[in-house]
């Protein structure tokens, strides 16, 4: 299979590399069909043992292609819809099949899979990043979690959190994520790599040894979570979500504030709250 818009490198610890960097490793239909390939070939392959998914340059996933050439094009070549479209039933099921199906099936895979994160993770980069079991992050890394389709976030941070930043709408720091449990580990930028991959050599080495033992741990965790309601309270609140869609009411912010993220928005607030989280720090 040859890949245009990721990397794929195999191995024991396979390696899932978005690789759009001029964009931010905005997610297009295109990136989102190779990386489920590439999950895909992971899952087959008996050598591979864990899985990495990062993006290359400066950000893990800036969120969705809202509307480059390549994306319009892809599109329409392949009969999908893009967010200007006047046609809701058929954007409704492609984000349910694209943003919400398939990253239940990526958290899902039946290997371990760790998400390596820099630079910038904004709303559907966080659910990409959400859908691994393990979360690595540079201590740079800034998120902003938003009301997406997969809206995992009362789960990943907990309902009390999820309120405050989400009515708020700000940027969170890669300290704040680690102490809500939404990372694992933070390290600084130049040893990310290195201690990544070398966390997941030996999950895989775990995996390879006994992979039905690792494998049930890792499907008893997910079961327990569902068993709480988290796959219901996904689909419910993704129906939620196509309302405000629908209604046209899931952002009203121009382009210079940053969107349909409003990333301008989200920035101001965050650098409001800088006092309050030095003293958190301190």
């Amino acid at each position: 299979m040859e890949y245009q818009q990721i990397q794929y490198k195999p191995g024991k610890v396979t390696q899932i590399i978005f690789n759009r960097p001029e964009y931010l490793n905005a997610q297009s239909y295109q990136m989102l069909a190779e990386i489920d390939q590439a999950f895909a070939a992971a899952v087959s392959d008996q050598n591979c043992g864990a899985i990495v998914l990062s993006g290359a340059g400066r950000a893990f996933s800036a969120g969705h292609d809202l509307g480059t050439k390549e994306e319009i094009q892809y599109c329409r070549e392949h009969g999908l819809t893009m967010p200007q479209d006047g046609n809701l039933p058929k954007k409704v099921a492609d984000m349910h099949e694209w943003f919400v199906k398939k990253t239940f099936d990526w958290r899902n895979c039946s290997k371990p899979t760790v998400a390596m994160v820099q630079g910038y993770c904004i709303y559907a980069g966080w659910m990409l990043a959400a859908a691994m079991d393990v979360i690595f992050a540079t201590e740079d890394t800034l998120f902003l979690p938003g009301m997406v389709e997969y809206f995992s976030i009362p789960w990943d941070i907990g309902p009390r959190k999820a309120k405050e930043i989400l009515l708020e709408h700000r940027f969170i720091t890669a300290a704040e994520a680690l102490s809500y449990g939404f990372v694992n580990r933070i390290y600084p930028a130049d040893q990310i790599e290195k201690e990544t991959l070398a966390y997941a050599g030996r999950v895989a080495e775990n995996y390879l040894m006994a992979p039905a033992w690792t494998g049930t741990i890792k499907a008893s965790i997910n079961h327990m979570q569902d068993a709480m309601g988290f796959s219901t309270e996904i689909e419910a609140a993704y129906a939620s979500f196509c309302l405000m869609f629908g209604l046209g009411a899931h952002s009203a912010a121009k382009p210079e504030e940053g969107g349909f993220a409003r990333t301008g928005i989200a920035r101001r607030n965050f650098e409001l709250t800088k006092p309050w989280l030095s003293r958190q720090e301190s």
